[in-house]
């Protein structure tokens, strides 16, 4: 042997090497189970928040679509995915301290239902994504200063003013003897005053009087009405408008007393009892808010608004047949 040989130095040194390798190992093994992560771990579900001004059937229709297309992606309200879901009941103060305790919970995104909601979030954050419905354009309604353009957080499924006019034509369709269209609009809601402005190029195109009364908050609607009722008007047209949904029927209890038809540009409304409407189906409104979403929640990034797919022809069955008036051809009867 040219070296000699100390096997109790070797057995010491083999042992030393082993459990150095073994402390390596466990180390390695604890790193990746709580640093790496794996196919198998489960990330915290999202938190969003939902924000609606008022409650009211039209509105609700959007929300329950909203959460079904969440629900149907696999994010479902308290098992995997947390929600704020607030009504401001109508109270601007309300509305921003429920959109400044969304900010404060650090949500995913907020949901906005209708306009100005969608306007008050966009006010308070250009960070946070908020996903609008239920809400014109956004250059219609003083968010960007084109149709190409809008704030760089806002996504979400937008209506344009043009279904306004098909709305309009159905008058001449089925009531050729009109001369006087009746409608209430809200004097400080952007929405409804752009609304109103589509409204009189349709009505002065066709050849219709357009009687006019403008009120400020849903107590005023029975008075406004019953003026209308006053000046003759042959038909009522609802307008997108926050408080026509909040007190249509106590809108449309005034008119029935003068049997003076109401038709709309708003789907929900002839749910409600409006004669007939063109218009977005508030339900897939929100489905496709909802769908819009879901991307986000996914990762997807530089989402943009996009206009509402589904319009649709309904009418009233019940309220024709009470008025003496079969269901119009291409309508769809509720």
């Amino acid at each position: 042997m040219l070296f000699p040989y100390n096997f109790e130095k070797h057995m010491f040194r083999y042992f030393q090497m082993n459990w150095a390798t073994a402390v390596l190992l466990l180390l390695v093994t604890c790193f990746c189970g709580f640093g790496c992560g794996s196919p198998s771990s489960t990330p915290s579900r999202p938190k969003i928040g939902y924000v609606l001004m008022v409650r009211d059937a039209t509105l609700e229709e959007a929300r329950r679509g909203f959460f079904d297309a969440l629900k149907d992606s696999g994010y479902e309200v308290g098992k995997t995915l947390d929600v704020i879901d607030q009504n401001a009941e109508g109270d601007i103060s309300n509305l921003n301290q429920i959109l400044d305790y969304c900010l404060s919970q650090k949500v995913s995104l907020i949901a906005t239902n209708p306009t100005v909601v969608t306007i008050a979030a966009v006010s308070k954050t250009q960070t946070v994504p908020v996903c609008m419905m239920v809400s014109p354009r956004p250059d219609l309604v003083g968010l960007s200063k084109s149709p190409d353009e809008a704030p760089k957080n806002l996504f979400g499924v937008y209506e344009t003013l043009g279904y306004i006019d098909t709305s309009v034509t159905l008058i001449k369709e089925i009531f050729p003897k009109a001369k006087r269209i009746g409608t209430i609009f809200n004097t400080s809601e952007p929405n409804s005053v752009n609304a109103l402005r589509q409204l009189r190029t349709v009505c002065q195109r066709l050849g219709y009087e357009l009687i006019e009364a403008g009120i400020t908050n849903s107590n005023e609607s029975q008075q406004a009405a019953q003026t209308l009722l006053l000046k003759k008007i042959d038909v009522f047209f609802a307008l997108p408008d926050n408080i026509i949904f909040s007190s249509f029927e106590t809108i449309k209890q005034t008119l029935d007393a003068k049997q003076v038809p109401i038709v709309t540009s708003e789907v929900g409304l002839v749910q409600r009892g409006a004669l007939l409407a063109y218009g977005a189906d508030f339900y897939e409104w929100g489905r496709q808010a909802g769908r819009i979403a879901v991307r986000l929640l996914r990762g997807e990034t530089n989402l943009k608004p996009e206009e509402v797919q589904v319009r649709k022809r309904i009418c009233n069955a019940k309220a024709l047949e009470a008025m003496g008036l079969s269901i119009p051809q291409n309508f769809t009867p509720l």
